[in-house]
């Protein structure tokens, strides 16, 4: 506990900092001087020219005041103690000793010229003892500016370089209090980083909160894969600790300081990658370009909506069955939600007299057709009305495209479509191969993106999770093994944009979803944030679904796409005429009939978070 006398010394020593520095520096020069004289003269007291000590000193005291005040010293351009400063230090006093060498060749003091040797070894003596005289300084601010019992104590994770510069920045200011490190680097276990030493690896989590008392940990590791934050977490759920993190190192700027730390959110279990937008390549295809967004009002539909919107499209067309969701992206984009725009288009993509006259009112160049029915079990039940909107729904805007001559043609797809067991499966599988049928009919750049389920989507099992937890519980999961690909609906939409640029007319392209990640483990890391005990319940799962989804058919070869977080695929075409011929009860006895044979193998956890869009059909 720090005693007030010692916070007022401080306060005195920072606010008197150029005088104590001035005195303490000129202190120095003498204390150099009467050392190297003494022992150039074999500590014979009488022998030393104590006079031209006493000049030189005061000449090498104003001098080096000058030349140390030009270098930036006594003005707090560096922190007190650093190496930045003792290198300004440094080259003050080579240059204030160079000076007053020269002074006194020329005008020899005190009657006797100062030997030359005492000169220079009293710069290195000085240089030494302000050196000491500044780490002892800092070492002391550190622990003055040290918070008092009031502080929480944290167990920092990642004795790198952004775990050491975190635990500086805490023991500066904050509410944290750094008691301990931990690293899984076996090289780093004797590091001891102002005073906080690493205690051992993250399996030694729950033994060092409880001996230290920390409630709460930090994971100071902004370059963690998502696998890694995973079993960070999961120690830190069982150890009962509170865990906080690090921005990713693309979303830091600058140095790394308190005002980064925040709580641990889904999307950093999901992994940290670095997109590397291709703006020169997207803009190309976008900017200037009347581009139309099916679907507008979903998720994928809306955040794609305010991606384009960055690329100055000539037109954005926003099409929406729902008029609330096309007022909130709006309002998102715009700042404002009069619905006063032509360009707000109420309309469903079954109706093809309605799509004829959006398409012939605004001629569409680019089209991403985000509009679906996405729920896996409603469609287990309802085949037909999967079949006519993201079956037909998608063969109106692929025959409209073509005949528009829209340039470009992106059909938003599911993992769900690659070895598909459902109705929503099969139903975008269809739309991929019509699609791919529709690159060899019409001009123009015609292409599917497959990806998984989105985290925090509306219907998804996220904010469903969360209704459970606020509600008391149980949270409801389909199987304690299930596995979902999941990512973030920006990112989801940003590799859609950037797919959308690439020349791979009629395949489709497949998202690097990371690994996949458990739904139980998902649940049990929302639960552990929740101020009660929430309990899990295992509803078995349910007919179409998945234990494990899967990116790729059996039959698909992966082709490299040219950007490292997509891969093209190849799919077989199929035409509107031979689609027909599956109607929509022969759709759901295929399901049925091949639910009854895969029974045991297949399985899922019924959260359908792809959220394709949320226009109904």
């Amino acid at each position: 506990m720090r005693s007030r006398a010692g916070v007022r010394l401080g306060q005195v020593l920072i606010r008197h900092r150029f005088i104590f520095q001035v005195s303490i520096d000129a202190g120095c020069w003498l204390l150099g001087l009467v050392a190297a004289a003494m022992f150039r003269f074999d500590f014979l007291v009488g022998a030393v020219p104590w006079r031209s000590v006493a000049l030189f000193a005061a000449l090498a005291a104003v001098t080096y005041t000058i030349v140390a005040f030009r270098f930036g010293l006594f003005v707090h351009r560096w922190a007190y103690g650093t190496f930045e400063e003792i290198a300004a230090v440094v080259k003050s006093v080579g240059l204030t000793t160079a000076i007053v060498i020269a002074v006194t060749l020329v005008l020899p003091v005190g009657g006797r010229v100062l030997p030359l040797s005492v000169a220079i070894a009293s710069a290195f003596v000085a240089v030494f003892f302000m050196m000491v005289v500044r780490f002892a300084w800092r070492i002391r601010l550190d622990r003055l500016r040290r918070a008092g019992p009031d502080r929480e104590p944290i167990v920092i994770i990642g004795a790198g370089e952004a775990g050491r510069r975190i635990v500086q920045s805490m023991l500066r200011a904050g509410p944290f209090e750094p008691v301990a490190l931990l690293d899984d680097n076996p090289d780093l276990r004797n590091l001891r980083v102002k005073g906080v030493s690493v205690l051992g690896s993250t399996d030694d989590m729950s033994t060092i909160a409880r001996l230290t008392g920390a409630e709460k940990v930090l994971i100071a590791i902004p370059s963690a894969s998502g696998e890694t934050l995973r079993s960070i977490t999961s120690k830190a759920d069982r150890s009962d600790v509170e865990v906080f993190v690090l921005p990713a190192v693309h979303d830091l700027i600058g140095s790394v300081g308190i005002g980064d730390i925040r709580p641990i959110e889904e999307e950093d279990l999901l992994g940290r990658r670095e997109l590397k937008l291709d703006i020169g390549q997207v803009a190309d295809y976008l900017t200037g370009r009347r581009v139309l967004v099916t679907g507008a009002g979903g998720s994928i539909g809306s955040e794609l909506c305010r991606q384009i919107n960055r690329f100055a499209p000539a037109e954005l067309i926003m099409l929406d069955r729902d008029e609330s969701a096309l007022q909130a992206v709006q309002v998102s984009i715009e700042g404002r939600g009069l619905l006063d725009s032509r360009n707000l288009v109420v309309g469903c993509i079954r109706d093809e007299a309605r799509m004829e006259e959006v398409f012939a009112e605004h001629r569409p160049e680019v089209v991403f057709h985000a509009a679906a029915l996405k729920h896996l079990p409603l469609l287990e039940m309802h085949p037909e009305e999967g079949w006519k909107t993201n079956v037909w729904g998608t063969q109106n805007l692929l025959d409209l495209s073509g005949r528009y001559e829209v340039q470009r043609f992106v059909n938003i797809s599911t993992d769900k479509a690659a070895e598909p067991t459902s109705v929503l499966g099969l139903t975008k599988r269809f739309a991929e191969r019509l699609t791919a049928e529709a690159s060899q009919e019409h001009n123009g750049t015609y292409l599917s993106v497959r990806f998984g389920n989105v985290l925090g989507s509306r219907g998804s099992v996220v904010p469903l999770f969360r209704s459970q937890i606020e509600a008391g519980g149980p949270v409801t999961v389909t199987d304690p093994e299930v596995t979902r690909f999941l990512m973030t609906i920006p990112e989801a939409c940003e590799l859609v944009v950037q797919a959308g640029a690439l020349d791979h007319d009629g395949r489709v392209l497949v998202l690097d979803m990371g690994e996949p990640v458990r739904i139980d483990d998902l649940a049990r890391r929302l639960i552990a944030d929740a101020p009660r005990k929430v309990d899990i319940v295992y509803t078995g799962l349910r007919p179409g679904e998945k234990l494990h989804e899967v990116l790729f058919g059996a039959e698909e070869q992966p082709i490299d796409s040219g950007h490292p977080l997509i891969t093209a695929v190849d799919v077989p075409p199929l035409s509107a005429e031979a689609a027909r011929l599956a109607d929509p009860f022969g759709l759901a006895a295929v399901i049925d009939l091949r639910s009854r044979e895969d029974r045991a193998e297949i399985s899922g956890d019924g959260d359908d978070d792809l959220e394709v869009s949320d226009l109904p059909g």
